[in-house]
């Protein structure tokens, strides 16, 4: 284990939304002063600084919400998502390399704004490692001449342009990439191959290195419930057994079935997390499904929902977003199924909990959706109306029990200590 007695480092990630947050969560131990930095909010921001920011993280939060109205909605996103798409990997008629319009309006403000100068300013007073989760960070120091080295964290299984500086090959950028694909689009990007590194994504500890035992205790859990016929289990006992260590060979009891539904940092399928609730009734009232609904911070929302969906289903709200990190972890170790949009949730799976896959909202999530059916820890939702007649069949078969033995043998969970490791060691 790295000793982290004087081993510091600058955790600086974005407020918007949950996904560059969660990165930056598992560093907070090996965060200078114990704090993760917001770039976008932290003490002494300038206003022309927050001001630009502000825009950015209102113009996003207003464009998914206004998605699902009819046809304006998808329309109106479409356009929005082009100027941050990623491009298929193997082009035919166009190049990938080419730095992208956002990118463009990204280095303009650094040179027109000054944006980002306070912050490195602040930051070159004890050039510590900088860990960024978020790709503009990361570029504003280098703009700016930040004196120490250089990290960032890729919280997505893919990624656009727009994260690789206007000119990559003198970038001394280090990147921390979470998939093979990220590194291999790194390089097709122009990063040199000796900036790449792939980490893994950083999951929480206490979900992994910190109790391990418990995480196998808790996917044994899981597929107990998750194959009550036993389908999968008479096809890979051995490797069950190898991973995880023996299941009973039938079901000890008929244990309820915990769905979580996590709605997304926009607060923008609500509509759907309705749907489910008053599908799955015959299934709460027989007692094989136990329905949870995480809202996040929205706690307004949380108890609008609550009213609409009744006292049988869970819906858990946070004051902070600090405290609803530490919610979702505790609601996630007893979770037998994810439900979510292809957000960076995707790398849970490595825990062994199985995703049915909402809808993606942009180009990002589209990619990472890819990802995790390739993996086959995925499952693509059906109509949310019709839960109570699909979810069932897919325990029966033993599906949702494969994505979770899927995601757990074939993606990463060394993520935060593979990071920890690349900054201190080298």
């Amino acid at each position: 284990m790295i000793s982290l007695q004087s081993e510091k480092v600058w955790v600086v990630a974005v407020d918007m939304g949950y996904g560059h947050q969660r990165a930056a969560l598992p560093f907070k131990d090996i965060a200078q002063g114990g704090k993760i930095i917001a770039a976008n909010d932290y003490v002494g921001i300038p206003s022309s600084d927050r001001n630009i920011w502000e825009a950015s993280r209102r113009f996003y939060e207003a464009v998914s919400r206004f998605k699902k109205f009819p046809v304006l909605g998808d329309l109106f996103f479409a356009i929005y998502d082009k100027f941050q798409e990623i491009q298929e990997f193997y082009p035919t008629s166009e190049s990938i390399e080419a730095p992208t319009l956002q990118l463009k309006q990204v280095y303009q403000l650094f040179e027109k704004k000054r944006w980002g100068k306070h912050l490195i300013t602040q930051l070159n007073k004890n050039p510590l490692p900088l860990l960024c989760t978020f790709f503009i960070p990361a570029q504003m120091a280098e703009f700016w001449g930040y004196k120490g080295s250089i990290y960032v964290v890729i919280p997505d299984a893919d990624i656009s342009r727009a994260w690789v500086p206007l000119h990559p090959k003198q970038s001394k950028i280090i990147y921390c990439a979470s998939t093979q694909r990220v590194a291999a689009r790194l390089k097709r990007y122009g990063i040199k191959q000796e900036r790449i590194i792939v980490t893994g994504f950083p999951l929480v500890q206490e979900l992994t290195k910190k109790n391990v035992a418990q995480a196998k205790k808790d996917l044994r859990r899981r597929l107990d419930v998750l194959d009550p016929d036993r389908r999968y289990f008479k096809k890979y006992e051995k490797l069950i057994e190898q991973y995880v260590g023996k299941i009973p060979k039938k079901a000890l009891r008929k244990s309820r079935v915990r769905l979580t539904f996590a709605i997304g940092g926009a607060g923008a399928q609500a509509e759907v997390a309705e749907q489910i609730a008053e599908s799955v009734q015959p299934l709460l009232r027989e007692g094989t499904l136990e329905f949870h609904i995480i809202a996040g911070v929205h706690t307004e929302l949380a108890a609008t929902l609550q009213k609409a969906v009744g006292k049988n289903v869970f819906v858990h709200s946070s004051s902070t977003k600090k405290k609803y990190f530490e919610d979702f972890s505790k609601i996630l170790s007893k979770t037998d199924v994810l439900w979510t949009k292809p957000s960076e949730l995707v790398f849970y799976a490595g825990l062994g909990v199985p995703i049915i896959l909402a809808p993606s909202v942009g180009s990002q999530e589209v990619f990472n959706r890819r990802w995790l059916m390739g993996v086959g820890a995925g499952v693509a939702q059906k109509k949310p109306e019709l839960t109570h007649q699909w979810l069932p069949d897919l325990l029966e078969s033993g599906r949702l029990a494969k994505a979770a033995m899927q995601g757990f043998v074939e993606i990463t969970r060394d993520g935060t200590e593979n990071i920890k490791k690349l900054i201190f060691r080298g």
